[in-house]
């Protein structure tokens, strides 16, 4: 795989490519990489990614997706998470946090927003978990479990 550095192996499975597309966009911002992405902060990524998601979301809105809509649609789904992979990537050249933490928090939280799945009382109605996940935002905010 000489022809891609970042690569030390072709990438098959879902967590090899989502695994690849971070490797890229640590590579990137090496001295071999890109000299456009090597003097983007986090910051600056992450306010291209808001443009980056308008698109996904355009490219979703299509009222009667296709195959050539669909691809469009995952095209711009990756544009997008490559953006935010390229921003974290910069947030851990800056010391800020690493993308491993970001994700075991994104997992930690969703887990506890989804108490009406994981925990004892079940949401049976999208009514009821919209009411349990804003009670659960709720108590984060003071505080509470």
């Amino acid at each position: 795989m000489n022809t891609y550095p970042h690569l030390t192996s072709a990438p098959h499975t879902e967590s090899e490519w989502f695994q690849a597309l971070a490797d890229l966009a640590r590579f990137l911002r090496t001295p071999v990489g890109c000299p456009w992405d090597r003097e983007q902060s986090a910051h600056d990524f992450a306010k291209f990614a808001v443009g980056e998601t308008e698109e996904y979301i355009e490219a979703l809105a299509k009222p009667n997706p296709g195959k050539k809509d669909d691809e469009h649609a995952a095209e711009e789904f990756g544009d997008a998470l490559f953006t935010l992979l390229a921003s974290a990537a910069a947030a851990e050249e800056e010391g800020r946090f690493k993308i491993q933490d970001a994700l075991e928090a994104a997992h930690q939280k969703m887990i506890r927003r989804h108490d009406h799945v994981f925990g004892p009382n079940k949401a049976t109605t999208p009514e009821e978990a919209e009411r349990a996940w804003e009670q659960a935002k709720a108590n984060e905010k003071v505080g509470e479990p």
